[in-house]
């Protein structure tokens, strides 16, 4: 056991300047060590098992002579009990290290998560999507929140105020929190179960999407007005109107029919193969091409600097608002995608092709996974018949009647 030094008083500890490290009695083992600069600072020199330890107590005046005695106390009360206090200090040091490193807050988290894997997304539209519902709506909640501190009471003050009256918006901004908190947790960043997910918790919470998000049908032409609208908008001169009319052969989407390019069609095989990152669905898509399509194509001029088959004026890609706006200076209270939903009823309606066919056509995604797993083609020549029959019914009829007077409005 160490031997007790002289017990000296707060003055005689005041006046203890001279460099070297002065015993100061009450508890075995408390020094006070004084440097050549002048600090002071407090030790306990300690056997610890078999190892001796020089357990530092803090500075002098900071630390009077009392707390230091109680510091060396306390020290010697953990070492009794087989507690080594430098060994715990370490532990805390590096746990609290460890907890800094693994406090970030929830936007830098989303952040790093757009960054890790925006790259990967079929396009840039979608990616500012994701960052825009976000910045909208998360942000101002929980932006500045540290990502383990992100609870049930914070996702719903999100989601509440818009569920209802925004919920197509709502409904993604669910699920791109529950990524964000499923990335945080994979990478430490929090634990526990995540507050945003949907089965078994927010879904006993919030009224199921399918109860109440209104259907938003596109304005579409009745399917008997098309002949005459083909007729009338073959007239038109521009780019717009040929992409316009392309979509309309193809049963295409305008963006993917705006965005095509000359090396994705094989006039040989008679098929625009559109990749899978321009499809909504996210896979390649093989679209059979009718004689008027093809027509309609090699009368397309070739624009230098530009692989558009219909390049804007400028040579990028036509805007998305072109071809409504030929659909306006036509009188049609109609947009560009209500031509599918045309097409689609056309189908159902006038012809015994195949529902699955039409189906395909229009590259929707079966909703039925057992449908899905079994489907290997992708039934081109089927469809190629079909898409056949689409063009001799828009084309041009005999006596055609003026589009306006057949306009109508396809749900």
């Amino acid at each position: 056991m160490a031997r007790k030094a002289k017990e000296l008083s707060p003055l005689s500890v005041g006046r203890l300047t001279q460099p070297g490290h002065h015993a100061v009695g009450g508890v075995a083992g408390l020094y006070l060590y004084v440097v050549e600069s002048g600090s002071r600072s407090w030790v306990l020199r300690v056997m610890v098992g078999s190892k001796r330890r020089h357990i530092g107590l803090g500075g002098f005046p900071d630390v009077p002579l009392a707390q230091a005695k109680e510091r060396a106390r306390k020290a010697r009360d953990e070492i009794s009990l087989g507690i080594d206090p430098i060994a715990r200090k370490r532990e805390a040091a590096s746990q609290l290290r460890a907890q800094q490193a693994t406090a970030i807050t929830f936007q830098t988290a989303a952040e790093n998560y757009v960054s890790a894997h925006g790259e990967t997304w079929k396009s840039a539209k979608h990616r500012a999507q994701w960052t825009s519902t976000l910045k909208n709506y998360a942000y101002p909640v929980i932006g500045d929140l540290q990502i383990q501190d992100v609870g049930q009471e914070q996702v719903l003050k999100i989601l509440e105020p818009i569920w209802k009256t925004k919920n197509e918006t709502a409904s993604r901004l669910r699920g791109r929190l529950e990524v964000v908190l499923d990335w945080a947790t994979v990478r430490k960043y929090r634990t526990g179960d995540n507050p945003a997910r949907w089965k078994g918790h927010l879904d006993k919470l919030l009224a199921a999407p399918s109860k109440i998000q209104k259907v938003e049908h596109h304005r579409a032409l009745a399917i008997d007005a098309m002949p005459a609208f083909m007729v009338d908008l073959r007239k038109r001169d521009g780019i717009s109107a040929r992409a316009l009319e392309f979509t309309i052969l193809t049963a295409a989407r305008s963006g993917e029919a705006r965005g095509a390019i000359w090396a994705e069609i094989d006039k040989v095989a008679k098929v625009w193969t559109i990749p899978a990152e321009r499809m909504k669905g996210g896979k390649e898509h093989r679209v059979p091409l009718t004689d008027a399509a093809l027509q309609l194509i090699e009368k397309m001029p070739m624009v230098a600097g530009s692989d558009f088959i219909f390049s804007a004026p400028r040579g990028g890609q036509l805007s998305d608002m072109s071809l409504t706006q030929v659909m306006r200076r036509m009188g049609v209270d109609a947009v560009p995608h209500g031509f599918r939903s045309t097409f689609r009823d056309w189908a159902g309606e006038r012809t015994n092709h195949p529902r699955e066919v039409a189906e395909q056509a229009l590259a929707h995604v079966l909703e039925n996974k057992v449908e899905a797993a079994y489907r290997r083609g992708d039934a081109l020549e089927k469809r190629r018949a079909l898409m056949k029959d689409w063009e001799s019914f828009i084309g041009k009829p005999k006596g055609a009647p003026s589009v306006f007077d057949l306009l109508g409005t396809v749900g």
